[in-house]
């Protein structure tokens, strides 16, 4: 179920090994993303393209929007 969490949350994910997956379009996150992150653009997640995240570890799923 997805919760918000704020920054200090996020890092203390990170820092317990927590994975970023970022939705962004592939063309944004290789403009710029965050360090660590895994692209899985929005239109394109689905179960095919999250099976190689690992189960037992929490998944942080970021999207930046400048609107």
């Amino acid at each position: 179920m997805p919760v918000a969490i704020d920054r200090n949350e996020v890092q203390r994910l990170l820092d317990e090994g927590a994975q970023l997956v970022e939705v962004l379009p592939e063309q944004e996150y290789g403009d710029e993303h965050l360090p660590g992150a895994i692209n899985i653009p929005l239109k394109k997640l689905d179960a095919e393209t999250t099976a190689g995240l690992d189960k037992d570890r929490p998944v942080i799923v970021y999207c930046s929007d400048y609107q």
